[in-house]
């Protein structure tokens, strides 16, 4: 297929996407919105934090409506997308800067670095762990609670919220794979590391489920063998990360099926990154896949501030080194919100979560 062809089946998905967006703009599906992740969900929590992963100068933000934020992209990152989709009319805020912020309506919690261990992202300097995120998020159903009419009132709302979790990615890119800085290579196997992770994140799922959560998205750790700064860190060896990583995505459609036998009224559902991102390469396939929009940080993947990026970002894969631009973000949530495909989510896309009772 030519690019001209490429081209046009982009621009009638990007078409497609906007038309979806416009659709939904009205009233949410449903009244609240909490986000827990990291630096692909982050939207400012790093800002005042001591921390290499704080992204908020130019060229980041170039094309989002406020400017640098914190987000680690040109534009919007997949939880606005989402967020958009479901018809919230603003941006959830960061737990860092709530001042005027309707609490009911939703948090973002995400800390760039951070991960499922406490440990992980350390060398990047502080971050808010998920551990930590959790902590956050009590703090604010306490407010809910404190603010309702009474706590069935506050549990029935928290019970009709969409909450998302893209989590995991730094445990492997920021943990695992840098033996300089961590000993989980040298203490596990691929194998056992991957039980080991499943395993607290099961404990952390639960802990939110007590907190009120029942419709709950979670994301699985996607091809980050792949990503221009992997590929350049361990060249022809970079599947090796992926093949480490998809052991632990492997273990989130069974965890998510029993999450959803043992605890009432539990609707998780599993986002399959992997599975999205293979069978979305022939329509994105004309995107510079390598190359970065903007200029790198040498051995961090990370914008030079201050120095333009590329002109055409809409064309580009990554606009750093690890994180995707906006115009894959929309694609990206686009189907993890409306499950195109079977394989897109298990067992409800987004938009089938928020329209569950």
């Amino acid at each position: 297929m030519g690019f001209d062809s490429m081209r046009r089946i982009l621009l009638a998905f990007l078409f497609f996407t906007q038309c979806l967006h416009d659709f939904v703009q009205g009233a949410p599906q449903v009244p609240c919105y909490f986000i827990f992740g990291d630096s692909l969900a982050d939207c400012g929590n790093n800002n005042n934090l001591n921390t290499l992963a704080r992204p908020n100068y130019y060229p980041y933000g170039l094309d989002f409506p406020k400017g640098p934020t914190g987000r680690f992209t040109n534009g919007r990152t997949v939880a606005d997308v989402i967020g958009e989709l479901l018809g919230f009319d603003h941006f959830i805020p960061p737990f860092t800067n709530l001042t005027g912020a309707d609490v009911r309506k939703g948090v973002n919690y995400a800390s760039s670095a951070s991960g499922i261990r406490d440990e992980t992202g350390m060398q990047q300097g502080e971050r808010v762990s998920l551990n930590e995120q959790l902590k956050n998020h009590f703090s604010i159903v306490s407010q809910i609670i404190s603010i309702s009419s009474n706590e069935s009132a506050a549990k029935g709302h928290l019970e009709k919220c969409i909450y998302i979790v893209i989590t995991g990615n730094n445990d492997y890119m920021n943990n695992y794979f840098m033996p300089e800085f961590y000993p989980t290579s040298k203490e596990y196997t691929p194998q056992q590391y991957a039980d080991v992770l499943v395993k607290q994140y099961s404990e952390q799922l639960k802990r939110l489920y007590s907190y009120g959560a029942r419709k709950v998205a979670i994301f699985g750790v996607g091809l980050i063998g792949q990503v221009p700064e992997m590929k350049n860190r361990f060249g022809a060896n970079s599947s090796m990360v992926d093949d480490a990583a998809q052991l632990f995505s492997n273990k989130l459609l069974p965890l998510v099926n029993d999450l959803n036998r043992q605890l009432t009224c539990a609707k998780f559902t599993y986002i399959d990154t992997t599975a999205i991102t293979i069978t979305s390469a022939p329509l994105l396939a004309f995107l510079h896949p390598r190359d970065t929009c903007c200029e790198l940080v040498k051995n961090l993947g990370i914008c030079i501030e201050g120095r333009p990026p590329c002109p055409l970002r809409g064309l580009y894969a990554y606009f750093d080194g690890f994180h995707p631009t906006e115009v894959v973000n929309k694609a990206f949530a686009t189907r993890a919100y409306d499950r195109l495909l079977p394989s897109d989510a298990s067992p409800y896309g987004i938009k089938q979560l928020a329209q569950l009772p």
